[in-house]
């Protein structure tokens, strides 16, 4: 049986519909909206977080029931009406334009399937069961969060601000290479998590010959 493809999309300023205006869409908007992406909520009513939203002008509101011409220019679409007969329309529609096209709880209709996601800062960990369950997906994100806490959000920051560092002043290809070795060194989240933000800093230094000086 094939597997799912994992990827991860750049939705910045890509327009993604969501049809819907129940509680589920107005987490599907937030999360498309944390990724950068233009959201159009399709619905003849809203909640009061979507209608926030739409007020502060982060969503455009399409009022109404839905129907095909909401899709015009999307990049993708999520299916959350909550109306069984609506979602295979939706299913339908993108199935014939070619748009990638998610339904909550019906993974039969999608083309794509939303995982659970722990984020901490730049790390991304993206779990799924390819919709057998979602609970599970769940379960296992929960552990992954307690396993992964927020001290590799500082840890990948100032990894990301010494490799570019390194980059703009250590012009040695090979002294290059061996300072990013070191960097990735596993005593560095350890250093953080025992001796804080400051002893981590000054490690990173010392890695670097300076840098920081």
């Amino acid at each position: 049986m094939a597997q799912d493809y994992p990827v991860f999309l750049k939705l910045r300023n890509k327009l993604c519909v969501v049809v819907g205006g129940g509680k589920v869409a107005a987490r599907k908007a937030a999360s498309l909206l944390d990724s950068g992406a233009d959201v159009r909520v399709v619905s003849p009513e809203l909640t009061p977080a979507l209608r926030e939203l739409a007020a502060q002008g982060r969503i455009a509101w399409r009022a109404g029931p839905y129907s095909v011409e909401a899709l015009a220019g999307a990049f993708l679409v999520v299916g959350a009406t909550g109306e069984a007969a609506v979602n295979r329309q939706v299913a339908a529609d993108c199935e014939t334009r070619g748009l990638p096209v998610n339904i909550v709880d019906a993974p039969e209709l999608c083309s794509f399937i939303v995982p659970a996601v722990v984020k901490r800062g730049s790390l991304v960990i993206a779990v799924s069961t390819g919709g057998a369950s979602p609970a599970l997906s769940r379960r296992i994100r929960e552990q992954l969060e307690e396993q992964f806490d927020e001290s590799y959000s500082v840890l990948l920051a100032a990894l990301g601000e010494a490799r570019a560092r390194v980059r703009q002043n250590v012009p040695d290809p090979v002294r290059r290479k061996e300072i990013f070795a070191a960097l990735y060194e596993p005593d560095l989240l350890s250093v953080l998590k025992q001796d804080g933000t400051a002893a981590l800093f000054a490690r990173i230094n010392e890695i670097t010959g300076g840098l920081y000086a």
